[in-house]
């Protein structure tokens, strides 16, 4: 294996990105059209400014099973999964059936149908807390969690990860992505808007520590004695590639925060369901005090669900908080989570993403090796990311970690047929259940094609 320079990777990676781009951009020209089109009524051309990632956003005509097909008429290997929704895949014979049932006896009647039931006491079984309320996505689900933890302590502070996204409301809009010289010091990041939506006297509500550092927690739990309401984090973060948490950290965790009357909130929006029909809390054997779902619990529907203990719980039904919402526990998702949960992510689709997942990680080490590109990959149930990089540990590692890399590697699986999230480095791929083999190898076809001109143009070079 030859050691390549970092100035020849470079150089390398820009050249392949050039071809790759064109080679994208020549295949998406509906895609670009529409997008030009629409962009006097949606801003940017876009649904979502997580959809304009470069060169350029793709428009979805259709998906069935494990693929999903463009405006330009090019069928992909669905590996993106909606962000990490469709652990289902799309179309699902059961999902389609249940939505037919359920819209035959209305959609929406803001009153709580059967269903809601089931749901919550599926999650109990899964998740460990036993008390649960439903909302319509990650975002509300973490804006609960932090509100709950306010309510129930009389304080206003948080503490949240460097580098961790937990949707767009307020108090976690800080230190998503923060530059390096905004961020501070390492072992005392700042606490960065995200943007300047954000009021600078909500963003000094939120205290900033890196991941896996209990010395980094306790010194805020110091500093800010009697002050913080809990923490919410990922247990595997999954906001900048694929981070698990060090040994013993989230039990610890877990008791430091309670010595200061703080609370533990797990965001399980990506890991809940995907990496263990528990999601991380089972994994990792540690129970919080709030677990904040959404993605793959509505099979393909807007869905959020908070769970949590008892004495967090009550202070919902007694009226000290109003958690609301008028699509909250919507029929139409309730049954459809109902059916996922009972039916669809049973053990058998475990097992599957078990098989599934160790030869891509098996196989696509290999051809890292082979082709003397750096890295490794980690992964976890149905989530997996190829990081092309020294060992990430935390958000600082990340910024280190070259662009470059991630977005080659999304190019050249994007144009050989196999959809990951954009956005590179920063996101996973998604099995669903109806993945196969075949889809399995498209992939390692597709790395071990960007290794081979990775090599053959370095050793030119």
């Amino acid at each position: 294996m030859t050691v390549v320079s970092e100035r020849t990777t470079a150089r390398v990676l820009d050249d392949l990105i050039a071809l790759q781009e064109g080679a994208f951009l020549a295949r998406t020209v509906e895609s670009r059209r529409v997008r030009t089109e629409c962009s006097d009524v949606l801003p940017g051309g876009v649904a979502s400014n997580w959809q304009d990632a470069p060169p350029g956003a793709v428009w979805i005509s259709h998906g069935q099973g494990s693929r999903v097909v463009d405006l330009d008429g090019t069928s992909y290997v669905d590996l993106h999964g909606g962000f990490g929704v469709n652990l289902v895949g799309h179309a699902h014979p059961a999902v389609v059936e249940t939505i037919d049932e359920r819209v035959r006896k209305g959609t929406h009647f803001a009153q709580p149908t059967r269903d809601a039931v089931v749901v919550a006491r599926l999650l109990a079984g899964r998740f460990g807390l036993p008390m649960w309320r439903f909302g319509n996505s990650g975002t509300e689900a973490t804006m609960d969690a932090v509100h709950l933890m306010r309510a129930a302590t009389g304080r206003m502070k948080i503490i949240k990860v460097e580098g961790s996204y937990h949707g767009h409301h307020d108090s976690v809009q800080v230190s998503v992505y923060p530059s390096i010289e905004e961020a501070g010091p390492p072992l005392r990041p700042r606490s960065v808007r995200y943007s300047v939506s954000v009021p600078p006297d909500l963003a000094r509500l939120t205290v900033v520590v890196p991941f896996g550092d209990l010395e980094a927690v306790e010194r805020a739990l110091i500093e800010n004695s009697g002050e913080i309401a809990g923490m919410i984090l990922e247990p595997i973060m999954m906001n900048i590639g694929l981070i698990p948490p060090p040994d013993g950290y989230l039990a610890q965790l877990k008791d430091l925060l309670h010595r200061h009357g703080a609370y533990l909130a797990f965001d399980e929006v990506k890991t809940g369901l995907s990496v263990a029909p528990g999601g991380a809390s089972e994994l990792l054997g540690v129970t919080p005090d709030l677990i904040c779902l959404a993605k793959a619990l509505g099979g393909g529907l807007p869905c959020g669900a908070i769970g949590g203990t008892p004495d967090l719980m009550r202070l919902i039904s007694e009226g000290v908080y109003e958690q609301v919402g008028t699509f909250n526990g919507n029929p139409l998702t309730m049954a459809v989570a109902a059916v996922v949960l009972r039916d669809v992510l049973n053990a058998d689709a475990y097992r599957h993403f078990d098989r599934l997942r160790s030869v891509m990680t098996e196989e696509a080490t290999a051809i890292l090796r082979r082709w003397g590109m750096p890295g490794y990959v980690q992964s976890y149930g149905a989530k997996g990311s190829v990081i092309f990089h020294q060992k990430l540990r935390d958000y600082r590692d990340f910024l280190d970690y070259p662009d470059e890399w991630g977005h080659t590697h999304w190019l050249y699986q994007h144009n050989g047929g196999v959809f990951l999230p954009p956005w590179g480095k920063t996101e996973q791929w998604t099995l669903s259940v109806q993945h196969g083999d075949d889809d399995v190898r498209r992939f390692l076809t597709n790395l071990d094609a960007m290794g081979r001109d990775y090599a053959g143009s370095a050793a030119i070079r």
